[in-house]
């Protein structure tokens, strides 16, 4: 990226956050089409129960490489780009319904006729409605620090810097801004998650892959509300950060106590991104949940 820096791999900097990889190769891309756009995830392999691994707003599939490279041999794990996110097409129409149907459309795609999910907060919303309107292809969701009453403002300086994104002719001033936002991130983990969320141009420019435009807040707000009744079916998993801003324990501890078959974990010294501010103690809550 510049600057004289050591540039790690992604299974070097797993392991440098304590992760235990038993095989480092990187995954799979696959590509598949829906309702005229085409659509990318990242496929791990593995043999056991298939598991479909959705990421947050503004970020992408890369974002559970070091979770992914942990839970190799647990599962057939394969994680998405949403839509508008990462190497998926943009699109005119980003409602949650729609996303979950591209997450149907991924799993005919793989052939897998029920799924575990894993969720993180978008991609927690859009695991919940997929579980609500399709009962009979999920068989459990994992969300990731995301529950009815969540801390919206204290996501506004993120925000500003997400929707900020400009092309740029290095990633370490990107890296060194989002540093500023998130001073406890580890720095080699946000310059992996930059060097995803770009593409470098032919002129050399390093250009966003995401969306510029803003999501439809509100409507994901109020789809957030209704995880209580579109996660009635399911066994749940909700794990928190233990220093996130985004989700309070009472407000994590709240929609557990609604839910028939519900469960809160805490990951310590892990913000509103648990994949990638301590995969090394989310990887085993996963582990025993996908496998139960």
């Amino acid at each position: 990226m510049g600057g004289g820096r050591t540039v790690l791999s992604t299974a070097e900097l797993a392991a440098a956050l304590g992760v235990k990889i038993h095989a480092p190769e990187p995954p799979t891309e696959i590509f598949y089409t829906r309702a005229g756009r085409r659509l990318h995830g990242l496929d791990w392999g593995g043999t056991g129960p298939g598991v479909l691994l959705l990421h947050g707003g503004g970020l992408s599939a890369h974002t559970w490489d070091f979770v992914c490279l942990g839970l190799r041999g647990v599962a057939r794990l394969v994680a998405l780009d949403l839509r508008g996110h990462g190497d998926s097409d943009w699109s005119d129409d980003y409602r949650v319904a729609t996303m979950a149907d591209d997450v149907i459309a991924a799993a005919d795609h793989l052939g897998l006729a029920r799924v575990g999910l894993v969720g993180m907060s978008l991609g927690g919303v859009v695991a919940a409605h997929v579980a609500d309107t399709h009962p009979g292809r999920v068989e459990r969701v994992a969300l990731i620090d995301v529950a009815p009453g969540v801390d919206f403002e204290s996501t506004g300086r993120m925000r500003a810097f997400m929707a900020g994104l400009r092309p740029v002719a290095g990633l370490d001033a990107v890296v060194d801004a989002a540093l500023l936002v998130n001073p406890k991130a580890d720095r080699a983990s946000v310059a992996h998650r930059m060097s995803t969320l770009f593409r470098r141009a032919p002129d050399g420019v390093w250009v966003p892959k995401g969306d510029p435009r803003p999501p439809d807040f509100p409507a994901i707000l109020a789809a957030i509300e209704q995880l209580p009744t579109r996660l009635a079916r399911v066994p749940v998993l909700l794990v928190r950060g233990g220093r996130s801003k985004v989700l309070a324990q009472s407000t994590a501890e709240r929609l557990v106590e609604q839910l028939p078959d519900g469960e809160l974990v805490v990951v310590p010294d892990a913000g509103h991104n648990v994949q990638e501010d301590n995969p090394a103690a989310l990887i085993p809550a996963l582990r025993a949940f996908l496998t139960r």
